[in-house]
């Protein structure tokens, strides 16, 4: 960690970790609840500012007919 980094970890203190503990509980809570898809985590000056969940719905077919989808 350079100097300025000292002092900028020192500054965000206890809000920080209370803003990691925060942003690490939403992550879980989207991996849990996502059965497929993604989850895209943004982060600005070491921090997490966003997180994006991404999920795909599958549907699977009863019978497929060659060359027909049944709906």
């Amino acid at each position: 960690m350079r100097l300025g980094e000292d002092r900028k970890a020192e500054a965000i203190g206890a809000d920080g970790d209370e803003m990691l503990e925060r942003a690490m509980g939403e992550i879980l809570r989207s991996i849990r609840n996502v059965r497929f898809g993604s989850i895209e985590i943004t982060i600005h000056d070491s921090r997490v500012v966003q997180i994006e969940k991404k999920e795909k719905v599958r549907f699977a077919l009863a019978h497929p007919v060659k060359g027909r989808l049944n709906l």
